[in-house]
């Protein structure tokens, strides 16, 4: 029988969630820990649907949360699988210019990578490229040797395993909903579809639907969750060869996407994509997905149409894109012109959660917010799966402090 009450409860059980709760644990053994999450399993949405890649810190300004935590949790991630044997290599990375403007562009991107503290960064020639991925076309690209890929599934399970070995009175529900949040006697009441849970600390780690739980706590702030969907496809068997590990095109700077991009899998699969889609659902995986409220909710924000507005030609590009196979391939050629439309066939999909200011513009750093006794992760984009154990460690020292 699960008890009620519990000293600390975390909503949310993805990378950041087990990670935040797994380092409270570590801190505070005996404190009992719930974390509660809505699906059947843990890592269902973001962390169990993004591209496996742990990413180097290459791309973050100087200075920024994801810098910072993406370097250090690189580290701590690297260090972490090898002493659990989860999946991981790594690999290395191109990012190729296939332009001249890109061209130009990876000096400063080299310089951003050397900021952020990587190491042995190269810039290479068109023959180098092609003595590392043969079948890449580029005028010039960095290699990154940091950048690597893991099974970030394994990584959630063996966390989870780690909490309740620390402490067996702390417990995981899955299947579990969260239906409101209340105040009572200083304390915070969870209502969920099975039961209601009381706790001294509430940590809210709920990607998609972070904004929403914040609201029901009282929380005061200024940004909107809203969803795009990105679409991937799978090299075939008799295309796999050619893409050896990770090929990145060079960055738009004004949006925090990373373009069509080709990563090899910890289960030997290649992927290409994602696209970047606005969907009308929140946890919309399908093209044809619907949900009333959620469109609802992110249409009659002021923010998603200053966005529309802005970068509408972006986001018709995206759609056309998806719309059309042969488009998404003529994208893929870029980087890799022998590739065939027989080459490469429907994957999976998945939904960045992209955290909107009023003004229209994309939020894209992390954001953690306290209130009162409760701590929300209001935006978490990419690396946050590969920064999660440092991001933990950031809210377990903000708990710390308000304890």
């Amino acid at each position: 029988m699960i008890k009620n009450k519990f000293d600390i409860i975390v909503i949310g059980g993805g990378l950041v969630g087990l990670s935040t709760a797994y380092k409270i644990q570590k801190k505070l053994p005996n404190k009992n820990i719930l974390l509660i999450e809505k699906e059947d399993d843990i890592a269902t949405h973001q962390s169990g649907r993004n591209s496996g890649v742990i990413h180097s810190g290459l791309y973050y300004k100087e200075g920024s949360l994801k810098a910072k935590n993406c370097v250090s949790g690189r580290h701590e991630l690297v260090k972490f699988a090898k002493q659990h044997n989860i999946q991981h290599d790594i690999c290395g990375k191109l990012v190729v210019a296939t332009n001249q403007n890109e061209l130009l562009a990876l000096p400063n991107l080299q310089k951003r990578g050397h900021k952020n503290g990587l190491k042995n960064i190269e810039q290479l020639s068109p023959q180098q490229i092609q003595d590392i991925e043969p079948y890449v076309s580029g005028l010039g690209a960095l290699f990154i040797p940091e950048t690597g890929i893991i099974n970030y599934i394994q990584l959630a399970k063996k966390i989870a395993n780690l909490i309740i070995e620390i402490n067996s009175d702390s417990k995981i529900l899955t299947s579990t909903l969260v239906r409101d949040i209340k105040q009572k006697n200083g304390k915070s009441l969870i209502i969920t579809n099975t039961i209601n849970f009381e706790c001294d600390h509430l940590i809210a780690c709920a990607g998609l639907f972070s904004d929403s739980l914040a609201k029901l706590d009282g929380a005061k702030f200024d940004l909107k969750i809203v969803g795009f969907r990105g679409d991937y496809y799978t090299l075939t068997d008799s295309a796999s060869h050619k893409v050896n590990n990770l090929i990145y095109p060079v960055p738009n700077p004004e949006f925090p996407f990373l373009g069509v991009h080709f990563t090899r899998m910890t289960n030997g699969e290649i992927e290409c994509g994602p696209n970047a889609v606005f969907t009308f659902k929140r946890e919309g995986y399908r093209k044809t997905d619907f949900n009333f409220k959620d469109t609802i909710d992110a249409l009659s924000y002021c923010g998603t149409w200053k966005l529309f507005k802005n970068h509408w030609k972006f986001g018709l590009n995206e759609m056309i894109k998806a719309s059309s196979k042969t488009i998404f391939l003529r994208h893929l050629q870029k980087l890799i012109p022998s590739l065939k439309l027989k080459d490469i066939r429907q994957g999976r999909s998945g939904v960045r959660a992209m955290a909107l200011g009023s003004d229209g513009e994309v939020i894209d750093d992390f954001k953690i917010i306290i209130h009162k006794r409760n701590i929300h992760v209001l935006n978490a984009p990419s690396p946050a799966a590969t920064a999660c154990l440092s991001i933990g460690e950031t809210i377990s020292e903000k708990l710390l402090k308000i304890l």
